[in-house]
């Protein structure tokens, strides 16, 4: 028996349109295994001739607050605070200045680059945007051992479709300079496929009551505990890399134009050979997610000062 129904799931999607004001999003089939179904390719949008590369940090700081708090627990935050005496504007930036404190916590090792963050702040917003999925457990923080926020998903949503509890499980990877595109989707590939095989035995590695409502709370318990019943997981991949081609800068439609076949050739000169559907039947349902960025490192730098 489920739990909720679709449309309680939907109703807490968070609304994040003007972050993607500034994202190009394209679904279409790609030439890359499997095939039969569509894919993303995904790019800073432009206004003219000027990439909205600012715009599009801003927005995405912005949302932290809603990576960290459901729309519920923020409420029952800020209404305590107001009730303690804080004002409604002075109870919003106090809320945000702690939910950016949280996020940077999320990662303790310093080798982690705050292009990671970037990445797994972009995954949580696609997987809801084009997937229609809520979040239900996130790593938590283990101040004890660095190693250990190498493993787990780095999301795991939930939704409910054609009477089944689907469990998304997102991978998010973040490469400037130091990887060819190739390179980084096989390391990519390899990674979600390790969190897949992985994940069962590493829940306890995962929190849920600090950021999930009352009834997305049992929910989570249900899987966790695996009572949860009719589950099928379904796989997510973001892959946000450095690109160096060269666009033509004439005017909005060619440059869209220009990295839209940039994307549709990544994934066509991939070697499908190395995506082995018998070994591993569950990327029949995987859904990648490809990036480009020109000049990643500069643009994770703009996001770092902002947070």
């Amino acid at each position: 028996m489920l739990i909720l129904e679709e449309k309680d799931i939907l109703k807490r999607l968070i609304q994040n349109d003007s972050l993607f004001n500034m994202i190009g999003v394209v679904v279409q089939q790609y030439d890359i295994i499997p095939n039969n179904k569509e894919h993303i390719g995904a790019y800073i949008e432009y206004q003219d001739m000027q990439e909205l590369r600012d715009e599009f940090v801003e927005e995405l700081s912005d949302t932290i607050v809603d990576w960290i708090y459901s729309s519920e627990k923020y409420e029952e935050i800020k209404k305590k605070l107001v009730n303690n005496g804080k004002s409604e504007a002075a109870a919003s930036q106090y809320i945000g200045r702690k939910a950016k404190n949280k996020f940077r916590a999320n990662k303790n090792s310093e080798n982690v680059l705050i292009q990671g963050q970037m990445g797994e702040l972009l995954l949580y917003h696609f997987i809801q945007k084009c997937m229609k999925a809520v979040p239900l457990l996130r790593k938590m923080n283990i101040a004890t051992s660095s190693d250990h926020e190498r493993f787990g998903a780095d999301a795991i949503h939930f939704k409910i479709e054609n009477d089944k509890n689907i469990i998304i499980l997102g991978e998010a990877k973040t490469y400037t300079s130091k990887y060819k595109f190739n390179e980084a989707f096989s390391d990519a590939l390899d990674s979600i496929l390790n969190t897949y095989n992985n994940h069962r035995s590493e829940l306890g590695l995962y929190i849920h009551e600090d950021f999930l409502d009352d009834e997305m709370n049992v929910v989570a318990e249900k899987y966790l505990n695996n009572t949860l019943k009719s589950v099928e997981i379904q796989l997510v991949s973001i892959v946000t890399y450095n690109e160096l081609s060269i666009i033509d800068k004439i005017d909005e439609n060619t440059i869209r134009n220009n990295i839209k076949k940039i994307i549709e050739d990544r994934y066509r000169n991939y070697d499908n050979n190395k995506i082995d559907m018998s070994k591993n039947p569950i990327l029949s349902r995987i859904t990648y997610i490809v990036f480009p960025v020109w000049d990643l490192k500069e643009l994770a730098e703009k996001f770092q000062k902002l947070i």
